[in-house]
């Protein structure tokens, strides 16, 4: 019997079906033109809506981490969906109508988001939480679609030049590179060029004709009409520039985004006359007041001016020199001019924008006084001079710069005091809510051997928050303020005295620092308080 053996033979593997080569031609030369541009497009988009959301949201940290969330959510998406378009749909011209529609979804998000945009003020007006953070979801889910979409391109557009598998790498790492390429530029063209140059909407319009133009050359031989689309886009960019934000009183005068703010100076009528107010981004407080008429203007900028009266024996003669962290307008100027005469003045202000309107709208042009376009702790940071007053006025409500917060500032401040220099400080609350007073107070008791407390009355809702760069004592105070001659400076000293509640911190249970400062934190907690009770209660 003859017995076979088995002999192991190596088993036939038929090779999986391949991707479908692309056509020689189809898809370029607009395939990847449009991958760049959309990479762009989805960049741009996120920043120009950070810009859009600010006259009513502001720029606060929470704000970007709900923005840049929700992008990055529908980019997701649109992975997820292009790859499978991709895979069953492989043809170029269903690509170039998906980005058609992104474009022409972009060039109404200004107008769609206006009306939302507006609801949300009526909710902060109202104290009414959930239609105010309703808004920002409404007005961010416009973004959905057109960024979507644009996530659709980089995948479908891998589908398309994919020949072989052995080219995948290379045909993927290529499409991404040359995305991403465009989203570095979409991060830069806006923000330097766009924005300042032409707006937020317009830079919107910009925005949806570049990419809708491509779009719309690579359909033309099958999808002609899809040119009546450019119309949309086209006509709104010739329109004459919309107010991104009605003023919330008064007679707007003048509106504009800077590179920081969306700015506006509204007039409103007063006993002593014609009254121009400095509003940035979501106009909840007014940041500079011009009454030609009248000096005292019974907010916390008159303040400033007593600030030195905490120290012993202190007179007006004394006063040589002073800096101004966050000068705006240039009300505390104006008001330190008019009782200490011409002194050298120093006021440093982020927006140089900020300056001019000043200038043009604040009477900001006394002699004595030097604007400087910086950023507050930079120019603390690279200066020599020392003041005899540094005021900080840069806490713009409601969310503020934390680096102005921490003990590292404050004892940058306190540095650049003379001996017997102060710093004097304006910090919000509610009627009841001290929380951010007393958390900046408690900081700045950690580096200044004094710090005094005035609560201005009502209705204003701030305190002015002093810290003293040698000993002092709290009856200072009121025999400064009796000793003195100028009918201003006794009529500020009085109020203090009378309705301020002046009084001294004299511990330090929390200090901000440079590695924790949750000043964001603090002030979600006072809203939110505020919203719940709708009398400034805390509950």
């Amino acid at each position: 019997m003859r017995v076979s053996s088995l002999v192991a033979r190596p088993l036939a593997v038929e090779a999986g079906p391949r991707p479908n080569p692309l056509p020689a031609g189809e898809g370029t030369p607009f395939l990847l033109p449009i991958v760049f541009l959309s990479g762009f497009t989805s960049l741009a988009i996120e920043l120009a809506g950070s810009r859009l959301l600010a006259p009513y949201f502001g720029t606060s940290l929470y704000i970007w981490a709900v923005l840049v969330g929700l992008i990055l959510l529908y980019l997701t998406a649109g992975y997820f969906i292009g790859g499978r378009l991709g895979d069953r749909h492989a043809r170029p011209m269903l690509l170039y109508q998906l980005t058609a529609w992104a474009a022409f979804i972009t060039s109404i998000i200004p107008l769609l988001a206006r009306p939302i945009l507006s609801f949300s003020a009526i909710g902060f007006a109202n104290l009414d939480a959930g239609v105010f953070l309703g808004s920002l979801t409404g007005v961010v889910l416009l973004f959905a679609a057109p960024v979507t979409l644009l996530g659709c391109v980089s995948p479908f557009a891998i589908r398309l030049q994919l020949r072989t598998v052995e080219s995948a790498g290379h045909t993927s790492g290529r499409v991404y590179a040359l995305s991403t390429l465009g989203s570095i530029l979409g991060t830069v063209l806006p923000v330097f060029v766009l924005v300042p140059a032409i707006g937020t909407p317009r830079t919107f319009y910009v925005l949806s004709l570049a990419l809708l133009s491509l779009s719309v050359a690579a359909l033309w031989r099958r999808r002609s009409w899809y040119f009546w689309l450019l119309l949309a886009p086209a006509c709104l960019l010739i329109l004459p520039p919309a107010v991104l934000r009605p003023a919330p009183f008064g007679t707007l005068l003048y509106a504009t985004e800077s590179d920081y703010y969306y700015i506006q100076v509204v007039q409103q009528d007063t006993a002593t006359g014609p009254e121009n107010d400095l509003i940035l981004d979501e106009g909840h407080a007014v940041h500079s007041i011009y009454n030609p008429n009248q000096l005292i203007t019974g907010g916390p900028w008159d303040y400033f001016m007593v600030a030195p009266f905490f120290d012993q024996g202190f007179r007006p003669a004394q006063l040589h020199a002073a800096a101004i962290i966050g000068l705006a307008g240039g009300t505390i100027a104006r008001d330190l001019t008019a009782v200490y005469g011409a002194i050298p003045i120093d006021g440093v202000e982020i927006d140089p924008t900020i300056i001019q309107v000043g200038r043009t709208y604040f009477g900001m042009t006394e002699p004595n006084l030097n604007a400087i376009a910086e950023d507050g702790r930079y120019y603390l940071t690279t200066t020599t001079k020392t003041y005899d007053l540094i005021g900080i006025d840069a806490y713009r409500q409601p969310y503020i710069p934390f680096h102005l917060t921490t003990a590292q500032f404050f004892r940058q401040v306190r540095a650049h005091l003379t001996p017997n220099g102060v710093a004097v400080l304006n910090a919000g609350r509610t009627e009841t809510d001290y929380r951010l007073v007393d958390v900046i107070a408690s900081t700045m008791k950690a580096v200044f051997p004094n710090v005094y407390v005035i609560d201005l009355p009502a209705p204003q809702i701030n305190s002015i928050v002093v810290g003293t760069n040698q000993p002092t004592a709290l009856a200072n105070f009121a025999a400064s303020a009796s000793a003195v001659t100028d009918p201003t400076l006794r009529q500020v000293a009085a109020t203090a005295l009378n309705a301020g509640r002046v009084r001294e911190v004299t511990a330090s249970p929390t200090v901000f620092t440079d590695d924790w400062a949750p000043v964001e934190k603090v002030i979600d907690e006072i809203i939110l308080g505020y919203a719940r009770s709708g009398t400034g209660e805390i509950r």
